[in-house]
C-alpha cells in the first residue's frame, strides 16, 4: 500500500495457531555454513521463507542473508545507515521505485535478462520502473486490497457490491484495516470515482462514507488485529483484506474467502531490483532472474508469510490447482481490468486524507 508504509509490507498469514510467520529483527541467515559467496537482500517478509531461498542457495553455492523491513521509509533509513556495498538486492513497493531511482539506489537491469514478456501486461509498470529508457526494477508479486469475508456467515452476493462496507446489514460484524490509502481508495471506487483522479473536491463524499463505515464496524485494526478478528470469527467481513489474508488458509479455513466487488478494488504490487553500489551485481542479477522465473514465482506466491499473485503468468504451470483456486487465478483478467492503483495524492491532499481518516477513527 502506500508510499512509505504499505500494508503489503506488513502482511502475515495466520497458520494453525495464528502465529505470524517470518519477521526477524536482524539479518535472517540460512544454515549454509560453507557457501562460497554471500548475497545480502533487503526484503519483505515473503522472501524469508526457506522454501523460496534454499533452491537458489543450493544452485549457486551461496548464502543469502535477508533483512526484512516494513515501509519504504524504513528501508531508506536502513540504507542511509549502511556502508556502500552492504546490500545487493532490494524488494520495494512498485510505486516507490521512482523514489529509489531518484535517490541513486537502484542499478539499471539488463532487459534481455528479464522475462518482461511473460508478465501480466498490467504488471509491466513502465511509468514506475523505466527511466530514460533503462529499466531499474521488475514486478514480482501483486494482489488486492478489497473485501475478505466468511462465506458461511455472509451472503457472497452482498460482498459483490462495495456498498456492503457501509451498509447496516452486517453492523457490528465488520473490521476495517487501519490504513487510510487503500481504504479511502476502496470507498472512492465504491462511489464511482477513479483513484488516480481524486481531488480535494472528492473528500466530502468520501468522508461521509468513511463515517458510515465506522458506524457499522466493530473495530478498526492493524494487520494482525484485523486478520485475527476475521480468523477467530469476531467479525465476518474485513474491509481492506484480500488474498493475502485468506489464500494461505484455504485448506484449514475454507470458509474464509475474498473477492473484488463489481466496482473493483485497489491493486498493489511489489518490485525487485539491484543496488547500484552492489559489488556482486552478477550474482544479484541471478537472484532476480530466479525470483521472477516460473519456479521462483510459484514459491514466492505461496510464501509462508503471505500469499499473493505472481507477476509471471508462467507460474501458473507450476502452481497446483488448489493454489491457483485460492489465488483466484482464473479471475485475474476481470480483476485486473476492474482494479485501480493506490491513490497517489500530493503532499497537501495526502495530509487532508490523513486528517479525515483520523477524524473517522475518533468517532
Amino acid at each position: 500500500m502506500p508510499r512509505n508504509t504499505r500494508v503489503s509490507l506488513g502482511r502475515r498469514q495466520f497458520l494453525g495457531s495464528l502465529a505470524a510467520a517470518g519477521a526477524a529483527a536482524g539479518l535472517v541467515r540460512t544454515p549454509r555454513a560453507k557457501a562460497a559467496e554471500e548475497l545480502n537482500a533487503l526484503v519483505w517478509c515473503d522472501h524469508t521463507d526457506p522454501a523460496l531461498i534454499r533452491p537458489f542457495e543450493e544452485a549457486f553455492d551461496v548464502r543469502v542473508n535477508l533483512k526484512e523491513y516494513e515501509g519504504t521509509g524504513t528501508a531508506l533509513s536502513i540504507i542511509e545507515q549502511s556502508a556502500p556495498g552492504d546490500w545487493d538486492v532490494f524488494v520495494i513497493d512498485g510505486i516507490d521505485v521512482p523514489r529509489a531511482v531518484d535517490a541513486g539506489i537502484l542499478a539499471p537491469l539488463p532487459e534481455d535478462a528479464l522475462p518482461t514478456g511473460d508478465l501480466f501486461p498490467e504488471l509491466v509498470l513502465a511509468e514506475y520502473q523505466v527511466r530514460d529508457g533503462r529499466t531499474y526494477a521488475i514486478s514480482e508479486k501483486f494482489g488486492y486490497n478489497t473485501i475478505s469475508y466468511n462465506r458461511d456467515r455472509v451472503d457472497p452476493a452482498d460482498v459483490e457490491d462495495m456498498a456492503v462496507i457501509w451498509s447496516d446489514k452486517y453492523e457490528g460484524r465488520i473490521a476495517i484495516y487501519d490504513y487510510y490509502l487503500p481504504v479511502i481508495g476502496l470507498v472512492a471506487i465504491g462511489l464511482g470515482k477513479k483513484t488516480s483522479e481524486l481531488t480535494e473536491a472528492d473528500l466530502p463524499a468520501i468522508r461521509e462514507k468513511l463515517f458510515a463505515m465506522k458506524k457499522v464496524a466493530k473495530l478498526v485494526g492493524d494487520v494482525v488485529a484485523s486478520q485475527t478478528a476475521l480468523v477467530t470469527g469476531e467479525v465476518d467481513i474485513l474491509v481492506g483484506g484480500g488474498e493475502w489474508v485468506t489464500a494461505g488458509l484455504a485448506a484449514e479455513k475454507p470458509e474464509l474467502d475474498w473477492l473484488l466487488p463489481k466496482q473493483g478494488g485497489v491493486r498493489w504490487s511489489q518490485s525487485i531490483g539491484i543496488f547500484a553500489d552492489s559489488t556482486r551485481k552478477d550474482l544479484a542479477l541471478e537472484f532476480v532472474k530466479y525470483i521472477v522465473s516460473p519456479e521462483g514465482q510459484a514459491r514466492l506466491a505461496t510464501s509462508s508469510c503471505y500469499w499473493a499473485m505472481p507477476a509471471n503468468r508462467k507460474a501458473g504451470e507450476v502452481l497446483t490447482p488448489q493454489q491457483k483456486a485460492a489465488l483466484r487465478w482464473d479471475d485475474q483478467p476481470g480483476y485486473l481490468a476492474r482494479a485501480q492503483l493506490y491513490p497517489a495524492p500530493d503532499a497537501e491532499l495526502d495530509a487532508k486524507m490523513q486528517d479525515i481518516w483520523t477524524e473517522m477513527l475518533q468517532q
